[in-house]
């Protein structure tokens, strides 16, 4: 089977560890839910969601080109339409606040004292040398 991130699937808990549930998906695929994935609001125990040979509905939040790891969750199913097969894909990440439009400023503003700072150690090391 072909997964894409946003699809909806079952799968079976084969292994709980305290960081996460092992989700088997048929075949020989495995996915895993972190623990911030179980259940929205703070989980002190992953033990209170989750059982091993407990079936399961996911979404496939990610999967890593590189080492095929699937990335799954429990959340995003507590509060969506059940009769979607495949869930938009949302997942955003900002590395700086969107709604303040800054872009490059503050790394060109702080660039020459890097650059001095970078100088000074090069001179150092030839010194110590």
């Amino acid at each position: 089977m072909a997964f894409q991130i946003g699809q909806r699937v079952t799968g079976h808990i084969t292994g709980i560890q305290p960081y996460g549930a092992f989700v088997s998906l048929g075949g020989h695929r495995q996915g895993l839910i972190h623990i911030s994935e179980c259940h929205c609001g703070y989980v002190k125990d992953i033990h209170d969601y989750l059982a091993v040979n407990q079936e399961v509905d996911v979404v496939i939040l990610d999967i890593d080109e590189f080492t095929g790891k699937i990335s799954l969750s429990l959340r995003c199913l507590e509060h969506v339409d059940f009769n979607q097969e495949t869930l938009p894909h949302q997942h955003r990440h900002y590395w700086t606040n969107h709604r303040i439009n800054i872009g490059f400023k503050p790394i060109a503003d702080r660039l020459s004292g890097w650059k001095a700072e970078a100088s000074r150690r090069l001179d150092q090391e030839k010194v110590s040398s």
